[in-house]
């Protein structure tokens, strides 16, 4: 991608009346554009970053066995009414033109239970677990803090269906380590805590993925021996850690990554959601379901990867391997640095070939923060090299161009 062609520019100051980091960082370095509260635009250097997200994401739902679907996000009222969740506060009500009533989908536990009735009929079918990643909508009184709190955001959802609760807590614990291995390699693994937490409508307690920062709007007491947590709102019921009995717990600043529930039958039952055991019997079929927030874990990783220039993103998240700049008006240097960026790779290279200064071209490169800085000049072609600079680095290094590789 040519910066002469990226139809977005960087700001020279972060918005006004913004607080979190990634709320002004993501806007200033031209990654996303706030239409208003809770709800942004993905430019082309956000969208990628979110791709790239989404798709470790992906990969890891299809190694647990989650075959991917994408359902509708705008869903009749009257599955809401069968389950008694027709008046929750963060829906969206609209009617069409015809009368029908209809909520915009803030969750799909009242149509991924309809439409695996279609297909669940005998044991044999279980277990099954179907995901996928999508536009949410939730009526949000209080949308802040950039991605973190959002009106509309992306979601990955996956629900899983089971026979008894043994096979469902089987599938509950890989899924634990599951989601612990989404947050490392999105580089939050050390930061993000197994958290236990209330439980809300579904069961008594749940469990969170919850990542220390001062941004974050829950407080844990984090276990600094097992790696696990307790959410501030249970405490009062786990004096100790769950997990090694260790009672020596910090309090922490976090925000929820992601969750996972034990559904049991409570979206089951008001569907008829049944299967025949080998006796020809009709049983109840027991879900879970298992949530991560992209746009938030977006969010979050921006929170953490940063210094008082910039970005610093992770190399398997950012938005380029490779920053190139051209410095100059040498003809050379120029017509280098185009062989340069057709070598490289046009894909993965963010080639900076405006006329600006210097400092202009380093300032953006900092802003953005892609991994790897390439600085091409008459300086430099005189070694027949390059100038290398790591964003997590300060020093400096010349590369003979025949060496170069990203």
């Amino acid at each position: 991608m040519r910066h002469s062609e990226l139809f977005v520019k960087t700001l020279r100051t972060p918005p006004k009346n913004e607080e979190s980091v990634n709320a002004k960082l993501l806007e200033q370095a031209g990654f996303v554009q706030k239409l208003m509260a809770g709800v942004y635009t993905f430019l082309p250097l956000g969208l990628r970053v979110l791709n790239k997200i989404e798709n470790i994401v992906r990969e890891e739902m299809n190694k647990a066995g989650g075959q991917e679907v994408l359902m509708p996000a705008l869903h009749p009222q009257d599955n809401y009414i069968k389950t008694g969740r027709e008046n929750i506060d963060v829906l969206f009500h609209i009617e069409s033109a015809t009368g029908k009533k209809m909520v915009l989908g803030q969750s799909h536990e009242e149509i991924v239970v309809p439409l695996v009735k279609h297909f669940i009929s005998s044991y044999r079918d279980l277990p099954l677990s179907v995901y996928q990643i999508q536009t949410k909508f939730r009526n949000e009184l209080r949308a802040k803090s950039g991605l973190f709190r959002g009106i509309e955001f992306r979601m990955k959802d996956m629900y899983s269906f089971h026979r008894d609760e043994k096979n469902f807590e089987n599938y509950y614990a890989k899924m634990q380590e599951v989601y612990s291995e989404v947050f490392k390699r999105v580089g939050l693994g050390e930061r993000t805590y197994l958290t236990r937490a209330s439980g809300g409508t579904f069961s008594k307690y749940s469990d969170e993925f919850q990542t220390l920062t001062e941004s974050g709007e829950d407080m844990i007491y984090v276990c600094d021996k097992c790696h696990t947590a307790i959410n501030d709102e249970v405490i009062n019921d786990f004096k100790k850690c769950q997990t090694c009995g260790n009672s020596d717990l910090r309090k922490e600043k976090s925000i929820e990554v992601g969750n996972i529930f034990p559904l049991k039958t409570r979206y089951s039952d008001p569907f008829g959601l049944t299967y025949k055991d080998e006796s020809g019997a009709n049983k109840p079929v027991v879900m879970g379901c298992y949530g991560i927030g992209m746009t938030r874990l977006l969010g979050a990783v921006a929170e953490i990867y940063h210094d008082e220039k910039g970005f610093i993103w992770p190399e398997n998240l950012a938005p380029f391997k490779a920053h190139l700049i051209v410095l100059g008006d040498s003809a050379e240097a120029r017509q280098k640095t185009e062989e340069i960026y057709a070598i490289l790779g046009v894909s993965e290279v963010l080639f900076d070939d405006s006329p600006r200064s210097a400092g202009e071209k380093f300032a953006d490169s900092d802003l953005i923060g892609i991994p790897l800085r390439i600085v091409v000049s008459e300086k430099t072609l005189k070694e027949d090299s390059v100038e290398l600079k790591r964003r997590d680095s300060r020093e400096t290094k010349l590369v003979k161009i025949k060496e170069l590789h990203v």
